[in-house]
């Protein structure tokens, strides 16, 4: 099991050479329209995350009450944000977070990209920043912890996400997915996954799309289970996290 979540590093998409020497994923041709009729893994993965969900909303209520409080009492802002992301079939839902950025982010964004030309080229490559002006001091250590995504337990309840799985995405990040693209549109997006424990922001783009292409064409329940204990190492230690 081990070897096989380390031989993902090496799956190349497509096995185009294009795509091993690094090169973008835009341009290839994307076939997202490939839909089938249910989620990888089915009603077993289905009832995995809905088991191991409440397990974890359980277990993480004091926690979950403590964040609640001590971000009320650090800002008056919505404690809630739901960015809107493109889950199983193309279908859009609200992936929530606690909120972990100044209310009038997109501004301070669009600001922070127009003055600094080399953070506008990381962004338009990775979607991420390493220092992101908008996120808050307590935002960040949230961040760093991966406690900013514990209300996504609320989406992998509903069923717009699963416990394991791709990184859910955004539409604009999809359209660079090429042929991956059908692969990530057959599952439901993860709370975790395969980019979580290999390294998350220290891993490049393409890397990320090769990690959840194999996730999906090589998916089993043990795998899930495997990467679900794997998770807690990771996000305790913050490999990778910015």
């Amino acid at each position: 099991m081990i070897r096989t979540l380390r031989a993902q590093r090496y799956f190349v998409s497509d096995c185009q050479p294009s795509l091993a020497s690094g090169t973008s994923l835009a341009g290839l041709g994307t076939d997202s329209s490939r839909r089938p009729d249910a989620p990888v893994g089915g009603m077993v993965k289905r009832g995995l995350d809905i088991l191991l969900a409440g397990i974890g909303i359980l277990l993480l209520l004091p926690l979950i009450l403590g964040l609640v409080i001590i971000l009320k009492m650090k800002d008056s802002g919505p404690l809630l944000y739901g960015h809107r992301r493109i889950g199983f079939g193309g279908r859009e839902f609200r992936c929530w977070k606690f909120r972990t950025m100044v209310v009038n982010g997109d501004e301070v964004l669009e600001r922070h990209l127009r003055e600094n030309p080399d953070q506008a080229e990381m962004w338009n490559e990775q979607r991420k920043l390493v220092n992101d002006p908008r996120v808050t001091p307590i935002g960040a250590i949230m961040r760093k912890l991966s406690l900013d995504e514990l209300p996504q337990l609320l989406n992998v309840l509903s069923g717009e996400m699963s416990l394991v799985g791709p990184r859910p995405v955004v539409q604009e990040e999809l359209d660079h997915y090429a042929s991956s693209a059908r692969h990530y549109l057959s599952a439901r997006p993860g709370l975790s996954g395969l980019w979580q424990i290999s390294g998350r922001s220290n891993t490049t783009y393409l890397e990320r799309v090769q990690m959840d292409r194999f996730y999906v064409m090589n998916w089993n329940p043990w795998m899930d289970l495997r990467i679900v204990f794997m998770t807690i190492p990771a996000v305790a230690m913050s490999r990778g996290a910015h």
